[in-house]
C-alpha cells in the first residue's frame, strides 16, 4: 500500500566526480520544491566517481519520482534506495559548550561518556565534543546538551550510509 504521509527516505547515488555535479543534483532538488534534509558526497575508490547520500522528506509518489529524474540525469551512474534495506549510517558532529565552570566540564564529561563520543579539545572555560554516532542519537545528544548548558555551537555534517553486507554474500 502507498503511503500518501511524508517520511525520510534514503538515496545513494555514484554519480562523475565533475565540476558542477553536485549543483545539478541539488537544482533538481529545489526546482520541483523537494526539500532535502541532508546531502553529504565524497570520492569512492574511483577518483573520477563520488558517491553522494541523500536524505529527503517525501511521499511514496514524490520518492519515486525524485529517483526518476535523478536517473535521467547523464552524470548520475547509478541510484540505490536505501530506505528499506539494511544499512550502516553515522553522521559528524561537533558540540562546543562554552562559558563552563569545573563542575559543568565535568557533566560534560560524563555526558560524553554516557554516550561513548570523545572530547577532542578542551579550553579553560569550554569542551568540544566530536560525535560520529546515528542521526537520532545525535538528535538525543544535542537535545540534552541544549537542557544541561546554555552557550553551545553544534556543527553537523550529512549523514552516510553504507548498504549492509548480506549474510548470504559471505
Amino acid at each position: 500500500m502507498e503511503k500518501t504521509e511524508k517520511s525520510k527516505r534514503w538515496i545513494a547515488l555514484y554519480v562523475e566526480n565533475d565540476v558542477g555535479v553536485l549543483a545539478k543534483v541539488s537544482s533538481l532538488f529545489s526546482a520541483k520544491s523537494y526539500n532535502l534534509a541532508s546531502l553529504t558526497v565524497g570520492t569512492t575508490e574511483h577518483p573520477d566517481i563520488s558517491r553522494m547520500t541523500i536524505s529527503v522528506m517525501a511521499t511514496d509518489a514524490t520518492f519515486e519520482q525524485i529517483k526518476k529524474q535523478l536517473n535521467t540525469m547523464v552524470e548520475v551512474i547509478k541510484v540505490i534506495d536505501l530506505t528499506n534495506v539494511p544499512i550502516h549510517m553515522k553522521e559528524v558532529l561537533f558540540a562546543k559548550i562554552k562559558e563552563i565552570g569545573p563542575e559543568e566540564k565535568q557533566e560534560v564529561f560524563r555526558i560524553a561518556d554516557t554516550f561513548e563520543i570523545k572530547p577532542i579539545d578542551i579550553g579553560k572555560d569550554s569542551v568540544l565534543l566530536e560525535s560520529t554516532l546515528t542521526e537520532r542519537r545525535n538528535d538525543e545528544l544535542v537535545a540534552l546538551l541544549r537542557k544541561s548548558f546554555d552557550h553551545i555551537d553544534v556543527t553537523r555534517g550529512g549523514a552516510v550510509a553504507v548498504e549492509g553486507i548480506s549474510t548470504s554474500c559471505r
